[in-house]
């Protein structure tokens, strides 16, 4: 992926789509943390019934990108519910109950897919603003 150079430090951006089309994790370049957004939280993942989401490409993301860091990597999420800040890769990989403990991807699509989720409420118009890095459509 891509490197944001600071100092003689940087940070890869890596493509994680899957909770939405558009999603990045952020690995820095000692491979210790990695800041993963809504892709990969804390125990769980983000749902992938938003407009771009898709729960096998969030499998092969996770799986590809992140579950392939050292198992001492601190994960970073961008959330978590129960006020957790971080996890490890390690964890994540043997605990997390949608991803981890080698669960097959039909496993883990039929998960997502009965979670039966409510759909939020402004969600058609916040997904749309987001693409568009927040500028209005010009009429």
């Amino acid at each position: 992926g891509d490197k944001i150079t600071f100092g003689n430090r940087y940070i890869e951006a890596r493509a994680t789509p899957g909770h939405t089309s558009g999603c990045l994790s952020f690995i820095t370049d000692d491979l210790k943390m990695v800041f993963t957004g809504d892709t990969l939280l804390i125990h769980g993942c983000g749902r992938t019934d938003f407009q771009g989401g898709s729960a096998h490409t969030l499998y092969h993301s996770v799986h590809s990108q992140l579950f392939t860091l050292p198992d001492s990597c601190i994960v970073y999420p961008a959330h978590d519910y129960k006020g957790r800040f971080s996890s490890t890769i390690g964890d994540e990989k043997m605990n997390n109950p949608r991803l981890g403990g080698n669960k097959p991807i039909d496993e883990f699509v039929k998960i997502m897919d009965d979670l039966k989720l409510s759909y939020p409420k402004k969600i058609d118009i916040a997904v749309p603003a987001n693409m568009r890095c927040g500028v209005p459509d010009i009429e």
